[in-house]
């Protein structure tokens, strides 16, 4: 569906005419933004403080995957922002993604009420404002909350992200990471939170010891550890995240039957008190796609622009190695036309290889109430390319809804500073209904696939049938080694279960091979074959 904003393009003689009249300085700067091809349009010119409706300030469509941030303190309307952008892409049949932390842009999907703000703030930045509602689907992690549930298993999870969950230091990240590598070379599946704690608890049982030395590397206190922590995972109600069936986050790039791209909203108020879960969480869709999706290179419009809202919880804590794989799935994941937008508070909540990914940037008021705060603004206003404004000044003075804006050109140059007074969103600015949401997760043709949980027989039942199948006796001699070379012709444990009918029959019914390791991303996340792809 093409844009509906009919005004006349920059470069065309009306608004040349129209812009002819500006300051110079303003003149210069709105010429930045006067692009041929598709845009979004975010607001009108801020100068020597006037709103300036003839100069428009523009991105250009085709570098939405270049990546972003949206920045600034409480109150100062990014997540307005997140939903003029949203609006936009989606008219123009882009899919967006949108972590929902308040819960207040599930409103995307219903018109906009307008009241003499909306009408005030469209008359001041020369919008012709409609109110439109856009097709959307709503989510929620594991079934906490009112969207269809998103669950990942533990497999497809991958150890480096579980490991940030679990708040390991590194040595026990790499100690888990070999865990993994053990039940993926064995057959042993791991679906949900069960089947990695009995892995792990048969390593360190009497029977599973000389397993665990074929692992290397990962001691009996260490293997301790990782249990005490997923007990404390469990307790926090994490167990309903990993399960299946696994979310395809391919579901994620559908359009509408009228060509609008479909915004996912993911609900996240209901875990706000779990928010090391729910940041992993958004980081795994984000490596599952990018473990999936093919090389695009240069791209018209990008295939999916993904909002990561409160991205400093990203990386608090975060190891050495969980850094790296960010910055290298951000570096790479414009390739396959994604983009990633990541919201925070402040530039410097953001690690600077991270940073210097992003080419877009839309920069809300910032408040400098501390000595810290002071510092913080310094190192904002630094990151910005040279500018006319005295920015200290400007940044501080912004009101809501007004942002300093900087993007890529369609030929990949910084185009230059703009104070901006942003266009007003067009759908309804806060929730949607508790019963108009219910109608829309419940009319879902998702809903029936993703809703009910499924339990099916994996790494804790298959180990449990093989503990089953040794007597008293044999268990004992084992244990204690007295069974000379008979014992030492025994098939292990790991080895009966991998070698029964029970695992043979699994194993060919999700497309691998016994003895045949799990192919990991750079996130350690996996993918097993037969899911569907777009």
């Amino acid at each position: 569906m093409p844009d509906r904003e009919t005004m006349p393009s920059a470069s065309s003689p009306e608004v040349s005419a129209r812009a002819a009249a500006l300051p110079q300085e303003a003149l210069r700067i709105a010429s930045g933004y006067a692009f041929p091809g598709p845009v979004l349009h975010l607001g009108a010119l801020l100068w020597d403080g006037q709103c300036l409706p003839d100069a428009q300030v523009r991105v250009p469509l085709a570098m939405l995957n270049r990546h972003g941030l949206v920045a600034g303190a409480t109150g100062t309307g990014k997540t307005k922002t997140l939903q003029l952008i949203a609006e936009q892409l989606s008219a123009q049949g882009v899919p967006v993604f949108l972590a929902d932390i308040k819960g207040d842009l599930s409103g995307i999907a219903a018109p906009g009420r307008p009241d003499a703000r909306v009408e005030g703030r469209a008359a001041d930045v020369d919008q012709r404002w409609t109110a439109s509602g856009f097709p959307a689907e709503y989510y929620a992690l594991g079934g906490i909350g009112r969207g269809i549930p998103v669950r990942a298993t533990v497999t497809g999870f991958g150890p480096v992200l579980l490991a940030k969950v679990l708040r390991l230091n590194r040595t026990q990240e790499q100690s888990l990471a070999l865990v993994f590598h053990y039940a993926d070379s064995k057959g042993l599946e791991l679906i949900d939170l069960k089947d990695l704690r009995a892995v792990v608890t048969f390593l360190t049982s009497d029977e599973g010891k000389s397993e665990l030395k074929t692992v290397g590397g990962v001691s009996a206190a260490t293997a301790g550890v990782i249990l005490r922590s997923l007990t404390a995972f469990e307790a926090q109600g994490a167990s309903g995240f990993f399960g299946e069936p696994e979310f395809d986050t391919g579901e994620l790039l559908r359009t509408a039957e009228d060509g609008r791209g479909v915004v996912s909203v993911l609900e996240l108020s209901a875990v706000q008190d779990r928010p090391q879960l729910f940041s992993t969480f958004l980081m795994w869709l984000l490596a599952d796609l990018f473990h999936d999706l093919p090389e695009l290179g240069d791209v018209d419009k990008p295939r999916l622009v993904f909002f990561l809202d409160e991205a400093h919880l990203l990386f608090d804590d975060a190891s050495e190695a969980f850094l790296e794989s960010i910055t290298q799935t951000v570096r790479l994941i414009r390739s396959k036309g994604v983009g990633v937008f990541f919201v925070t508070q402040s530039p410097e909540d953001v690690p600077a290889d991270v940073l210097a990914q992003l080419g877009n940037r839309v920069q809300h008021a910032l408040r400098a109430f501390t000595p810290d705060d002071q510092k913080a603004l310094n190192a904002t206003v630094k990151t910005f390319p040279k500018s006319p404004y005295d920015l200290e000044e400007v940044l501080t003075g912004l009101g809501t809804g007004e942002a300093v804006v900087t993007v890529l050109s369609e030929k990949g140059a910084p185009t230059p500073v703009a104070a901006t007074r942003l266009r007003a969103p067009e759908s309804l600015m806060g929730p949607l209904g508790q019963e108009a949401l219910e109608r829309a997760v419940a009319r879902s043709p998702l809903y029936e696939r993703y809703a009910p949980a499924v339990d099916r027989e994996s790494a804790y039942e298959r180990l449990e049938r093989g503990r089953g199948a040794k007597g008293p006796d044999e268990m004992r001699d084992a244990a204690q080694g007295r069974r000379g070379e008979r014992a030492e012709e025994q098939p292990s444990m790991a080895e009966r279960v991998v070698e029964s009918g029970v695992f043979g029959s699994l194993a060919r019914s999700v497309g691998t091979q016994i003895g045949r390791e799990i192919t990991r991303s750079l996130f350690g996340t996996a993918r097993r074959s037969g899911r569907r792809r777009r």
